[in-house]
């Protein structure tokens, strides 16, 4: 509930940094047509995603002949949570890490790289499996393409403001009364920050409510807290095959550890929190 209420109460920012930039530049019409787009974009992305994301990844669906723990796994919890068996892939990289996606339970899919398989217990992977399943339960997908809708917007309209501002901005008193060009030019620049920050902290907020939601399906913290220790060790020390399915930038958020490495100043742009911090989380619940 807790993990909820941020995300709406983030949400509300995000629209309000809209609402304001829109105000600022005075383009109502610009502003809607951008939304329009926006909406069309990442709704597109959102109804196929299971699609473009598993091609992507060149996931396999596998069967309960070839995969029976993983799918004993996955049968158990998707009756624990409530919610349709999701189709089940198996990613072919060393990269251990695993991810959900689907526009909703009903049109679900969860995929294992084989690095995960071989890196965890079978405890550590049904904590795993219910992180994923407590996403798709909560339609973290659509919460996802919302805030990736409306950053998009705001991200449109200020780089229609920095075309703007090279031209001598929107003309008229518009300019004078916020700001003149010194003010159209901050906008162009912290507006697309601020509406980025708040995205990857909707993105942050989202992996702790599954943490939450996933420990509470599987009634065993400790096993997901183990697991992703060792994935974030496992993921930090992992040297690429050349056959190796490799992360994309566009979808690291998905997967349940970031696959991608960075240091210091990326971590604030991370999609996902500190794992000492989910870990420390995890190990404080009781059931």
């Amino acid at each position: 509930m807790k993990n909820m209420l941020k995300t709406t109460i983030l949400l509300a920012f995000l629209t309000g940094l809209l609402v304001l930039i829109g105000d600022y530049f005075g383009g109502t019409s610009g502003m809607i047509i951008a939304f329009l787009f926006a909406v069309i974009m990442n709704f597109g992305s959102y109804w196929y995603s299971d699609k473009i994301v598993l091609k992507v990844y060149r996931a396999k669906e596998v069967s309960p002949a070839e995969a029976p723990n993983l799918h004993r796994i996955v049968d158990g919890l998707a009756m624990k949570a409530g919610i349709p068996k999701p189709k089940v892939y198996i990613v072919e990289s060393g990269m251990p890490n695993a991810f959900a996606t689907g526009r909703n339970p009903e049109h679900a899919a969860v995929a294992a790289t084989t690095g995960i398989l071989e890196l965890l217990s079978y405890e550590e992977m049904e904590g795993v499996l219910a992180h994923e399943l407590a996403h798709v339960k909560n339609r973290d997908t659509l919460i996802s393409a919302i805030a990736a809708t409306l950053a998009g917007v705001v991200t449109m309209l200020a780089n229609w403001a920095q075309i703007a501002a090279i031209f001598g901005g929107f003309g008229g008193s518009r300019d004078d009364d916020n700001g003149g060009i010194i003010g159209l030019i901050v906008m162009a620049v912290v507006a697309p920050i601020a509406a980025t920050l708040i995205q990857l902290a909707i993105s942050r907020s989202r992996e702790y409510a599954a943490d939450a939601e996933g420990a509470s399906i599987s009634r065993k913290p400790w096993a997901l807290a183990s697991a992703l220790e060792k994935l974030e060790y496992g993921n930090s020390h992992y040297s690429p095959k050349v056959s190796d399915v490799q992360a994309k930038e566009s979808s690291a958020h998905m997967f349940i550890v970031n696959p991608l490495k960075g240091g210091a100043i990326q971590s604030l742009f991370s999609t996902h929190p500190a794992t000492d911090e989910r870990v420390k989380r995890l190990r404080a619940m009781r059931f």
